[in-house]
C-alpha cells in the first residue's frame, strides 16, 4: 500500500483529504506543522507528500527546499496545497522542486486524481530484467533505476523533471508540442499547465545546461514546444 503524507495546519482539511485518500486505497500519514512533517518524512519515507504552503513554523517553500537538498528524500513527489492562487507563488513552488499545485478550495476527488497520476509517473516497474537506458550525447538516463548522469556525474531530478527528460530523450531532435509533453510526461492536461511546464523546463536547464540562458540541449521552438538535441547538434 502506497503511503501519502498530508501536511496542513487545518485539521479539517487534513481529515477531508485523508478520508478520500484512504477510500482510494492509500495509507495516509499526517502532520500539522513543518518540523513534524520533516521528522515523519525521514522516519517513514512516504511515497508522496501533500504539503500546505502556509504552516505555523516552516512554510512549504522552505520544506520543499530542504527535501530537494536531502539525498534520501530528494525524489519524493510533492503536491503543494494552498490558498495562495497568484501565478508567482505557483511558479516559485514549482521552480524550487514541487511537482504539482492544488489551490484551495479544492475538490478532494481532484486531489486523489493528482496523487494517482503523480504516483503512476514515479512508480518503478517491478520485474524488469534489464533496465532501459537512454543516451543522448553526454546525458545518460537509466529509466529502471531512475538516475541521470551527465559526463558520468550524477544529476538529481525531481519526479516531474525525470519524466519530462525521459520523454524528450526518447525522441531526440523531435519537436514535442507543449500539449504532447504535458500528456506524455505529466499524465494529464488542463488549462493553466503551460507555465507549470515552463517552470520544470527551466529547472532542467539549470541542472543539465552549461549555460541555462543559452541552452544547447533543451531547445525552445517558439510557438510549438521543445526538443532535445545532443552536444554536437
Amino acid at each position: 500500500m502506497e503511503r501519502v503524507l498530508v501536511v496542513d495546519d487545518d485539521k479539517e482539511i487534513v481529515r477531508l483529504v485523508r478520508s478520500y485518500l484512504e477510500k482510494a486505497g492509500y495509507h495516509v500519514l499526517v502532520a500539522y506543522d513543518g518540523e513534524t512533517a520533516l521528522h515523519t518524512l525521514r522516519r517513514e519515507e512516504p511515497n508522496l507528500l501533500i504539503l500546505d504552503l502556509m504552516l505555523p513554523d516552516r512554510d512549504g517553500w522552505d520544506i520543499t527546499r530542504l527535501i530537494r537538498a536531502d539525498t534520501h528524500l530528494a525524489t519524493i513527489p510533492i503536491i503543494m496545497l494552498t490558498a495562495r492562487v497568484e501565478d508567482s507563488d505557483k511558479i516559485v513552488g514549482l521552480e524550487i522542486g514541487a511537482d504539482d499545485y492544488v489551490t484551495k478550495p479544492f475538490n478532494p476527488q481532484e486531489v486523489v486524481a493528482r496523487v494517482r497520476a503523480l504516483l503512476r509517473r514515479t512508480h518503478l516497474e517491478r520485474g524488469a530484467t534489464v533496465p532501459q537506458v537512454l543516451q543522448v550525447g553526454a546525458l545518460r538516463l537509466d529509466v529502471g533505476r531512475r538516475t541521470l548522469t551527465k559526463n558520468g556525474e550524477p544529476v538529481e531530478l525531481t519526479p516531474s523533471e525525470f519524466e519530462l527528460l525521459r520523454v524528450l530523450m526518447e525522441g531526440p531532435g523531435y519537436v514535442f508540442t507543449r500539449d504532447e509533453l504535458l500528456e506524455k510526461a505529466l499524465g494529464y492536461t488542463y488549462e493553466g499547465m503551460g507555465r507549470t511546464l515552463d517552470s520544470h523546463i527551466k529547472n532542467l536547464r539549470r541542472k543539465i545546461e552549461p549555460n541555462p540562458r543559452k541552452p544547447i540541449h533543451i531547445q525552445t521552438i517558439y510557438g510549438v514546444g521543445y526538443r532535445l538535441m545532443d552536444d554536437e547538434s
